[in-house]
């Protein structure tokens, strides 16, 4: 599927009252979510336990 192609579906599968910021913001989440699918397939990802460690320390009150 080329990039024209998978940009009309993620506008398709949108509500008909959907506005451009609705359709820029559906095409930006698409596109970070297959960049992150890319990353994790090519072994670059963090375990999710590691993340979740990583998430914890940001909320420490120390």
């Amino acid at each position: 599927m080329t990039i024209k192609e998978i940009a009309k579906n993620v506008i398709d599968n949108l509500p008909e009252e959907a506005n451009m910021d609705d359709i820029i913001h559906a095409l930006y989440v698409k596109t970070k979510f297959e960049r992150g699918i890319q990353q994790i397939e090519s072994g670059k990802g963090i375990p999710h336990d590691e993340a979740k460690k990583i998430m914890r320390s940001w909320t420490k009150n120390d």
